[in-house]
């Protein structure tokens, strides 16, 4: 099933208004960053689990945009400064800990700067990390997708179906 919804993803990104020149999303931070920790996605979705990825950064670096969005969240929440982006076709992006030069409602693509990265992210084993989230559908039953896997940087292969 998440195989199905990464595809769906992929196409539904190439589509529609604000799409990127390639439909894939871009790294959040430049230059290309190391992953310290992994997409873990829990089964089944109620459970514990890391719902995004960590990437290494350093404090005030800039946060951008993956791709073409609406900001539709940018402030404190559960004590942590977080941006959240809607992308065409229902997929969400958030960044954390990022300290916000950007607002609600505004317009922003790849090479907008959403706010600087500060340290304090929980288990990252450098001095600053970004939490980079991707879900599909409202938040109240979103399914969470591995937002490496929408990558322009990421090569797609389709395998068949198990028939």
């Amino acid at each position: 099933m998440r195989w199905l919804v990464l595809i769906a993803a992929v196409v539904t990104l190439g589509t529609g208004v604000g799409r990127a020149d390639d439909g894939r999303l871009q790294w959040p931070l430049r230059p290309r960053p190391t992953v310290t920790r992994v997409f873990d996605a829990p089964s089944p979705d109620w459970q514990r689990g890391h719902r995004g990825v960590d990437l290494a950064g350093v404090p005030d670096q800039p946060v951008y945009a993956a791709g073409p969005a609406t900001v539709v969240f940018a402030g404190t929440l559960a004590g942590r400064p977080v941006v959240s982006l809607a992308h065409a076709g229902g997929l969400r992006t958030s960044y954390e800990p990022v300290e916000a030069v950007v607002r609600a409602g505004q317009l922003v693509d790849s090479s907008t700067a959403l706010g600087r990265l500060v340290p304090g992210h929980a288990g990252c084993p450098v001095a600053a990390c970004l939490h980079w989230g991707a879900m599909w559908g409202p938040a109240s039953r979103a399914d969470y997708v591995d937002p490496l896997g929408l990558l322009a940087s990421t090569t797609i292969r389709l395998k068949p179906l198990a028939g």
